[in-house]
């Protein structure tokens, strides 16, 4: 107990603000004022089902009637024709004929292992959606600012997001998803490239729901058609409802949310004004009819002790019309439908969010309207149409086709790079090797992206070199750690980037640096917002930054320092001690000086370019020497000296990362790289399991503490499982040493689509079969299940294995050459290359000849190479290969 005149006028409103009574010695006797009257919330009547309601169509403009035609984003015209053509059934889902669309059939009796999902984004707003339900939406960062909670729940597939119809005559109540509030019968789920449909028939009544997010703005559309099939008229109901949080976890923020009615538009709005770095922020829901009930109380919405599945409002005749400061916050829109037989009704509910009160009227303003939910869903189809149309293959292995053709660059851009985000990872950040590693693999689909986040990358260094290992975007809040790779991507990526777009002029734009205090003795790492530093750099400046540091840091046998961990984070006190070295990273930093040395070489630069030579021909004698461990390469050293990776070891005897990495970086000689791989294939193969191990045995009993990769359960992810990344490296490696049939076995049993061809294939591996998993567990009782899906770099490393050391597509600027490693029993396959406005169809045929040939639109060139001109043309690029 305080005087109040002891306390600052801020704690006063503080305490104010979270008090659940405030009593005042200003406002009556104290019987008085806990005796006051409080106004009872507003009664809604219950609903009382009338079959001898009048019939009155509708005739609102903003939510229409239409003919018995299906409309333009409908599903295809005959869709027994379409499930006929059906790709890759395994009795649960399907690729469409395209390959543009993964088809899910929903049964009451039999559902998804685990949650199918699709990852639709913008570059700044985003939604993750399942077979099942409405997902999650976030805007600007999908961990620090979700509009709708994230749940992460794959039993339940739980979410914050919801439709719902219901039948006016009868009361009946079901969901166009299958969740929360399943209806009776099949549903079916097409997942496309940036949307989703659900299709669903009940009693009659015949729903087509797409979800989608527009292609340049914080909005997302959930446009619903309604038909009347029943042979009678029907009245209707259809309610959207979201929950919001406006922060990262809705316990901390609702409390906050101040929810209105915008009177201009007539959307819902809700801010949170105890959000500090997203101050000002302001989330809307809308529907395109005049005629609604809404409420923003959630407690009203579901009851006391209610759930999505049944929702106590959609008991009663309309919503409240609640809003204000003091409830749990939500936004739930009822609209009323009125159907003759046969009719339409399509409407579109909004869900959005901008930087003001002022914006996000406006933009509720410009996407109102049928019209403009189908032009958004028009532009969205027609980017990814263009985007991922850059490069064709035709093979005769159907699923690499698809994985090529859509599905693996599609997860990159949308989950990896533009949302960061996925169904059991909801990051937001921006990691500084991760998404490093995704742009690396969309140089041919989208170099100007590609060029923009390397300076976006280079904008995150601080000058000792080091760099933010991630950081949340719009502030770039993130952590400095001891880890010892993350600086050594930038010039990588920076290498491959200008390898096949020849832009050195990216080379001379001048990047400034971040600033924070330096890393104490005692710690691995801090969380903290740098400051953004007066000193700049060109990019080139950066990148000899970051490869002057990768070789300073360096222990007694001339390898790096492992830090607080290398490409492998869960190995963070292997050498924390700031003596353990690391192998991988050994190979490693030797490819990147080499790839580096090539880029000075181009700039003029022979003064760096010799010493990159010397550093990689140092660092080459030093693996050589010390890391060689008889039958494959050493992983690392401990602090106090002891081999991580060797035969002397008692778990983790051989890591793969070691062996793939001494062939994909030329550093090791041909005798020893060819046994290190043979190694690899000996002991991490499991063709029985179908699964490549990152390392064996699994940590489990240890003295030695290699750090937090010892928390996983043996088997699981990097602990022993398939973690997809390292799998990948393999068969690049295999490819790099020309053995392609070896390639092509680890390829397909890579291959998610492999792992689900069949009923027991779909039980067993449980996840998505048309996106790549980060990890494949295996050890029992769970030997081949997938783990984490969508979000993995893995992705863009299986889109290069497919395309460029398998299909030996490579682009070296204006120039096209091609290095086919395919088996033996192809008889070809095509590529169809965009540049601009031209067009390159190259057939590829294996013959029993010994000469390999390349002709260009008829015209017979010297080698496998050809350049690429933008005039316009189609042209023709035909290919001999021996077998």
């Amino acid at each position: 107990m305080r005087p109040a005149h002891q306390l600052s006028h801020d704690d006063r409103i503080l305490l104010q603000t979270v008090a659940r009574v405030v009593i005042s010695d200003s406002d009556g006797s104290l019987l008085a004022q806990v005796g006051r009257h409080v106004a009872p919330p507003r009664s809604v009547p219950l609903l009382l089902p009338d079959r001898g309601t009048a019939f009155e169509p509708m005739t609102d403009a903003g939510a229409r009637q239409l003919q018995p035609a299906a409309p333009e984003v409908g599903p295809p015209a005959d869709g027994a024709a379409a499930a006929a053509k059906a790709r890759f059934d395994n009795g649960t889902g399907s690729f469409s004929a395209d390959g543009r669309e993964y088809v899910i059939i929903s049964r009451a009796d039999t559902l998804t292992p685990a949650p199918w999902a699709n990852v639709i984004a913008n570059p700044h707003f985003g939604t993750v959606v399942s077979e099942s339900s409405s997902g999650y939406t976030w805007f600007e960062n999908a961990h620090e600012f979700r509009l709708t909670p994230w749940h992460n729940d794959p039993i339940a597939d739980a979410s914050g997001e919801a439709l719902y119809l219901r039948d006016e005559e009868t009361g009946r109540v079901w969901s166009p998803t299958p969740l929360p509030c399943r209806g009776q019968g099949s549903y079916q789920t097409r997942h496309g490239f940036g949307y989703s449909v659900y299709e669903h028939v009940e009693d009659g009544i015949a729903s087509e729901l797409w979800i989608y997010v527009a292609l340049d703005a914080a909005v997302k559309f959930s446009h619903l058609i309604v038909r009347n099939t029943s042979g009678r008229p029907r009245l209707l109901s259809v309610t959207g409802y979201v929950e919001w949080v406006l922060g990262d976890v809705r316990g901390k923020s609702q409390m906050h949310v101040v929810t209105e009615v915008d009177a201009d538009t007539g959307a819902l709005t809700a801010h949170n004004p105890y959000n500090i770095e997203f101050g000002g922020r302001v989330a809307f829901y809308d529907v395109d009819s005049p005629t609604r009930s809404f409420t923003a109380d959630r407690s009203e919405f579901l009851g006391r002790n209610g759930h999505l599945g049944a929702p106590a409002a959609l008991q009663r005749a309309k919503l409240s019309g609640a809003a204000g400061v003091g409830l749990d916050p939500c936004a739930a829109v009822q609209v009323p439908i009125a159907l003759r037989d046969g009719e339409s009704f399509e409407t579109t509910f909004r869900l959005g969010a901008a930087s003001d009160s002022r914006a996000a009227t406006a933009l509720a303003a410009r996407y109102k309207g049928v019209e403009a939910a189908k032009a958004s869903l028009a532009e969205v189809r027609a980017y990814w149409i263009d985007t991922l149309g850059a490069v064709q293959v035709e093979t005769p292995d159907a699923s690499v086709d698809l994985l090529v053709n859509g599905w693996l660059p599609y997860q990159t851009l949308s989950s990896r790079y533009f949302a960061r985000s996925g169904y059991y990872q909801s990051g937001g950040a921006f990691g500084f090797r991760d998404q490093l590693q995704d742009v690396m693999a969309m140089v041919h689909l989208a170099p100007a992206l590609c060029r923009e986040h390397l300076l976006r990358s280079a904008a995150h260094q601080f000058p000792q070199g080091d760099v933010l290992h991630w950081w949340h975007p719009p502030l770039d809040r993130g952590v400095r750690t001891r880890c010892s790779d993350d600086y050594l991507w930038l010039p990588l990526a920076v290498s491959r980037y200008l390898e096949t777009t020849g832009d050195l002029d990216v080379l001379e734009e001048r990047v400034r640096f971040v600033e924070a205090r330096a890393l104490n003795v005692d710690e691995e790492s801090y969380y903290d917002l740098p400051m953004l530093s007066a000193h700049q750099k060109t990019l080139y400046e950066h990148c000899e930054l970051a490869l002057r540091r990768g070789v300073e840091l360096c222990g007694a046998r001339g390898l790096p320092l492992m830090g607080s961990g290398d490409w492998n984070d869960g190995m963070n006190r292997v050498g924390i001690g700031g003596v353990g070295e690391s192998v991988w990273l050994g190979f490693f930093l030797f490819d990147v000086l080499t790839r580096f040395g090539k880029v000075a070489t181009a700039r003029d630069d022979e003064q760096l370019a010799a010493w990159c030579r010397t550093a990689s021909q140092n660092l080459r004698e030093n693996l050589a020497e010390h890391a060689w461990d008889g039958e494959w390469y050493q992983r690392a050293w401990f602090d106090d000296g002891t081999p991580l990776g060797s035969r002397s070891s008692d778990e983790c005897q051989i890591d793969s990362i070691s062996q793939s990495w001494a062939v994909l970086s030329g550093a090791a000689d041909s005798a020893r790289g060819r046994q290190a791989m043979q190694s690899l294939d000996k002991h991490l193969v499991r063709r029985d399991d179908g699964l490549i191990q990152l390392l064996t045995p699994a940590f489990d009993k240890t003295t030695k503490d290699p750090g937090y990769i010892r928390g996983y359960v043996p088997g699981v992810r990097e602990n022993g499982g398939q973690y997809t990344h390292a799998a990948v490296w393999a068969a690049m490696a295999f490819a790099e040493l020309s053995d392609r049939e070896r390639a092509w076995e680890l390829a397909r049993m890579i291959n998610p689509i492999q792992h689900a061809t069949d009923a027991a294939g779909v039980a067993r591996y449980k996840v998505e079969p048309y996106v790549m998993a980060a990890d494949v567990y295996a050890l029992p009782p769970h030997i081949g299940r997938g783990g984490w899906t969508w979000y993995t770099g893995s992705a863009g490393w299986m889109y290069q294995l497919l395309t460029e050391s398998l299909l030996g597509l490579r682009r070296h600027n204006d120039t096209i050459s091609l290095e086919p490693r395919i088996p033996s029993h192809w008889p070809r396959y095509r590529i169809e290359y965009r540049t601009g406005a031209s067009v390159y169809a190259i057939e590829v045929t294996q013959t029993d000849d010994n000469v390999a040939t390349l002709a260009l639109d008829g015209s017979l060139q010297p080698d496998l190479n050809f350049r690429l001109i933008d005039d316009g043309a189609r042209h023709q690029v035909v290919v001999c290969c021996p077998r």
